[in-house]
């Protein structure tokens, strides 16, 4: 898994999980309507008697739901907030005598404001992962409509991801790139 998407993991576990509890409970039920569980009347009634359950289990069900909920709502957040963090980074070497501390947003800013001066680019995001002697980088780039995604990869990848190893200083920067299609604008009259 790549850094990019984190919660995929989590994800295939809870789907995983809900579907052995969904299959488990299909078999329950396939079993006690087949009469294949003797302390079950198949028979019998689903629920026994007609009166109100007792307030404790209405509490317990309450409970429940709201803690289903809030386990709900985390999901949906890790969603949501899937790029990885800023990071600092010392770039400085061994041998020199002073630091040089950067935040991996302003060097993923700087790439961003490159890509977007160029004229097929309409808007970039751009995050950078990884410790500093080893970053990744990944793109989200908004294509202007009719523009050559070819020639702006290779354009990205030849003079923006350059200039960022240059001034990191590393070999190589590895870079997962998403290339988008911007809406075409319709002039209202």
């Amino acid at each position: 898994m790549t850094a990019i998407n984190r919660p995929a993991r989590l994800n295939r576990a809870l789907l995983g999980l809900i579907g052995l509890l969904l299959l488990a409970a299909g078999g329950y039920a396939i079993a006690a309507n087949r009469g294949h569980l003797g302390w079950l009347d198949s028979h019998g009634t689903l629920a026994p008697g007609t009166g109100a359950p007792p307030r404790w289990v209405l509490l317990v069900i309450v409970a429940g739901a709201v803690v289903v909920g809030l386990l709900c709502l985390r999901w949906l957040l890790a969603q949501v907030f899937r790029m990885p963090r800023s990071v600092e980074w010392d770039l400085s070497s061994g041998k020199s005598a002073g630091a040089t501390v950067l935040a991996s947003s302003v060097a993923a800013d700087a790439v961003a404001a490159d890509i977007e001066g160029y004229a097929d680019a309409r808007s970039v995001s751009a995050f950078l992962s990884g410790p500093g002697r080893a970053p990744e980088l990944h793109l989200i780039v908004t294509a202007e409509p009719g523009a050559d995604i070819t020639a702006l990869r290779r354009r990205i990848l030849g003079e923006a991801v350059a200039r960022l190893r240059e001034a990191l200083g590393v070999g190589v920067v590895p870079v997962t790139m998403e290339l988008r299609f911007a809406e075409k604008t319709t002039r209202v009259r």
